[in-house]
């Protein structure tokens, strides 16, 4: 057995073959696999097997898509059959909302070039006369895909592995991590059989590693302990049964081919053939989680009893669906540990607080996303970024501040959600509220609606209307309003209320909670030289501010900064809500590489000691002058002392804060930047003023509508890891004549594709989510990040990423929604007030 490594990786499943098969066809030639039991031995064993396309996420679709040609290939390589049954894919809808779901992935399809087809309930009965389709409004079929036998991947990757020179080593388990500056010091212990169980010998090793990846399933809880960090990925129980042979089946096959995996999202459930019977695997409620603090020592590749009780409604849905399936017995079941997250995606990427140590936890589709986790993974170690953007995946997306209730609570809720509608202006419920702002009870009692940033509840909108509903103590009218039953894959009901508080920001004032903003301190005498380093623009002068952008090591954008500079060696750095321990940890590894070259330097996550206000519209400086306190009050607030991108400590009545002369809607306004104990007192002062200026509560849905209206890009939308920041058209925030990260790397990818914003002709009752496929004579050209409704020119609107050559102001496309083409034209940067004369008027 080695004792030196380039690469270690740990867990011998679909997943962890995987990463060591890509990282040596990456070029490593040093890579070494270690599993505690045998191969398959944890969730991969008793996985079904499916491959499912659909998923309405941009990466995640992207990795699934590779992984299904990934598997086709691999008989070609090793000589071993993967086990890959192209059957296909059948999503069938009951609801017409459900189809509403399925053109919206599509549209996520379209755009990665998944294919796909439409079918009618008429079209499924002729093709397939076992399933009942009267109540179906139609299906989405996926003819590439279909599902593979785990065990036979999973082998077929480690042959392959071990054909470009991966060791994988068998009963051996982790048991410690030491970081020893330039290496990893893994301690490991051989495991050996007694009893039937696998127990720990007196054999231990230590395996020096220049890189750790972790990939153990069932156990990322011991792992994660070992590490000394926080995982929010747990087990939850998933259940699946195994019919006899179905006689009518038995018969029909006899002239036909296999049926495509079967899936009645409404119903819960997924349905494939089993040697001429049938697998049920649903998603029921009330799954719980299991293996909170680590998998006990007796549980290897073992299961759970069954609980008929709790799949009783889905099993007899699916006798309604395959009726000739109700007269058959059941022949197997399964009820086994699947790892989920509280979003449902994977944790693939760097360990926070760790160098060289990278996670691949967290799949509860772990096979459909081996191959391709496999492939990004490996990109990112080898590489030093993946070819997509992997921050939507990133380990770093949730905080330190989860625990181990929270996580068991939402992870059993991404497992109940798999098929429940994915509106995309869903907010989940289980474990919330919990982060909150002071004033958190005052939004609501305007009736705010929240969403849910980083474990903040941030309000989306308020559900306010002057006729109906209980008058609050300003005199407003709050409705009897239920979020939830407002969703849609069109124009929700909040759709109304968003619009007027967007029109309330261009003709009067409104005021956005935005305390969930990633807020963090640098100082020292080395902080400008290394934030000179870091970021993209020109650091501002004293008092000044700045947008700026830190790039990857590929030149593409890691991050989105708004620098105060509060002194000369003293930085207040302002980033997206969500994103406070990715950025904390990115910071914080750069500082330490570059302390010694630039000097001391201290880094300050001060993100819960500052609540943030964003005032904005015409009559925000109004609203501020009354309760300025100042030696001049008639001028504190001017061009003069207060022009346009600047800073300045300043009072509100009683609370000292900090002001910034910035507005993301593009109005006339200031971020006010408060201590966070003073919250409630300048939340109830500026609304008790601001009522005679019209001023009104807003939520993010307007305020991301009006962004678009200025062409502001958007952290996690137009910007990530997969854009440079000159794609993204923010040439001027780039100072080329200084050296920053990332530099020569960005100035050598060049341009691939570029940012525009586009204004649609599209449906009467609907907008673009920021997922469509752009087109033009017929053939995809880019694709939609970002969209919403215009008020400024009364039609859709969005943001996204063309060819080059049509980035022009003037270009016609088209944009797919709901199956029909819609006329999009590119129009100038900033269609709202290109010339930023509201933003910087003065008075």
């Amino acid at each position: 057995m080695q004792d030196q490594v380039k690469a270690l990786v740990v867990g011998g499943g679909a997943v962890g073959t995987s990463i060591a098969y890509h990282l040596a066809r990456a070029g490593w030639d040093d890579v070494m696999l270690l599993e505690r039991d045998e191969l398959t031995s944890g969730s991969t064993w008793h996985a079904a097997g499916l491959l499912p396309y659909f998923n309405m996420s941009y990466a995640t679709t992207w990795i699934h898509d590779y992984s299904i040609k990934f598997y086709k290939s691999l008989e070609e390589e090793t000589g071993l059959n993967a086990g890959f049954y192209v059957v296909g894919n059948l999503r069938m809808a009951q609801s017409k909302e459900r189809m509403d779901e399925y053109m919206l992935y599509a549209s996520t399809a379209e755009s990665v070039g998944v294919p796909f087809e439409w079918m009618t309930p008429g079209q499924i009965a002729e093709r397939f006369p076992l399933v009942r389709t009267e109540d179906l409004e139609g299906a989405i079929y996926h003819p590439t895909d279909g599902y593979i036998n785990p065990a036979d991947v999973t082998m077929a990757m480690a042959k392959g592995a071990r054909q470009r020179g991966v060791t994988i080593e068998r009963r051996w388990q982790v048991d410690g991590y030491e970081w020893a500056g330039d290496h990893w010091k893994v301690t490991v212990t051989k495991m050996v059989e007694k009893g039937g169980n696998l127990i720990p010998s007196e054999e231990q090793k230590v395996i020096r590693a220049e890189h750790v990846v972790t990939a153990t399933g069932n156990h990322v809880q011991r792992t994660a302990r070992m590490l000394g960090i926080k995982s929010v990925a747990i087990p939850v129980e998933h259940q699946y049964i195994v019919t006899e042979p179905d006689p009518a089946l038995v018969e029909w096959r006899k002239e036909n081919g296999e049926h495509p995996v079967l899936r009645d999202a409404d119903a819960k459930w997924y349905v494939r053939e089993e040697r001429g019977g049938w697998i049920l695997g649903p998603y029921e409620r009330n799954a719980p989680s299991r293996f909170h603090y680590g998998v006990p020592d007796s549980f290897r590749a073992d299961l759970f009893p069954l609980d008929l009780d709790r799949i009783e409604e889905e099993y007899m849905s699916m006798i309604h669906r395959i009726p000739t399936s109700e007269t058959v017995g059941l022949k197997d079941d399964f009820n086994g540990p699947i790892v989920y997250t509280p979003d449902g995606n994977p944790l693939i990427g760097p360990a926070p607080g760790l160098r060289n140590m990278w996670l691949a936890e967290g799949f509860s589709f772990g096979i459909t996303a081996a191959g391709g986790a496999g492939k990004y993974l490996a990109d990112m170690m080898v590489e030093g970024e993946a070819e997509i953007d992997m921050a939507s995946l990133d380990p770093r997306r949730f905080g330190q501040w989860t625990t181990t209730e929270w996580s068991s609570k939402k992870d059993e809720e991404a497992y109940e959600h798999v098929y429940i509608l994915h509106h995309p202006d869903e907010e989940r419920p289980a474990a919330r509220p919990l982060r909150t702002a002071p004033c958190y009870d005052r939004m609501k009692a305007l009736g705010a609606q929240f969403g849910c940033v980083n474990g903040f509840e941030r309000p989306n909108y308020f559900a306010i209307d002057p006729d109906t509903g209980d008058v609050d103590r300003k005199g407003r009218s709050v409705v009897d309003f239920s979020d939830h039953d407002s969703r849609s894959f069109r124009r929700g009901k909040w759709w109304e209320y968003a619009r007027n508080e967007a029109q309330a920001i261009r003709e009067t004032a409104g005021l956005i909670d935005a305390s969930a903003f990633a807020k963090h301190v640098i100082k020292g005498p080395g902080a400008a030289a290394f934030l000179d380093w870091y970021t993209t623009n020109r650091l501002p002068k004293v008092g000044r501010i700045n947008l700026t952008y830190a790039l990857t090591d590929a030149g593409t954008i890691r991050s989105e900064y708004t620098i105060v500079r509060q002194a000369e060696d003293q930085f207040y750095l302002v980033s997206a809500g969500g994103v406070a321990d990715y950025d904390r940890d990115n910071l914080a590894k750069a500082i330490e590489d570059k302390f010694a070259e630039f000097g001391p330097m201290v880094l300050q996550d001060v993100t819960t000691q500052y609540g943030c206000f964003a005032l904005a519209g015409p009559n925000s400086r109004a609203i501020l002058n009354e309760l300025v306190r100042d030696a001049d009050p008639a001028t504190v607030l001017s061009n003069k002392r207060f022009p346009w991108l600047s800073a300045r400590e300043i009072e509100l009545g009683m609370v000292p804060l900090t002001a910034i002369r910035v507005a993301y809607t593009g109005e006339l306004g200031w971020e006010l930047h408060h201590p966070v104990e003073m919250q409630n007192h300048l939340f109830d002062r500026l609304m008790e003023v601001g009522e005679k200026h019209g001023l009104q509560p807003v939520g993010v849905r307007a305020q991301n509508w009006l962004r678009q209206e200025k062409s502001y890009r958007a952290f996690g939308t137009e910007l990530g890891r997969d854009a440079t920041p000159l794609e993204a058209g923010l040439d001027r925030f780039v100072d080329m004549s200084k050296d920053f990260r990332g530099k020569a790397a960005m100035e050598k990818t060049g341009i691939r594709s570029k940012c525009v914003t586009l204004l649609v002709d599209g449906p009467s009752d609907a907008d673009p989510w920021g997922r469509e496929a752009l087109l033009l004579d017929g053939e995809k050209v880019g694709r939609m990040t970002s969209g919403g409704y215009s008020v400024a020119f009364g039609k859709s609107i969005g943001m996204g990423y063309v060819r080059p050559d049509l980035a022009e102001p003037g270009t016609k496309l088209k944009v797919r929604m709901f199956r029909e083409l819609w006329d999009a034209e590119v129009t100038e940067d900033s269609p709202y007030d290109p010339k930023n004369e509201t933003i910087r008027v003065d008075g």
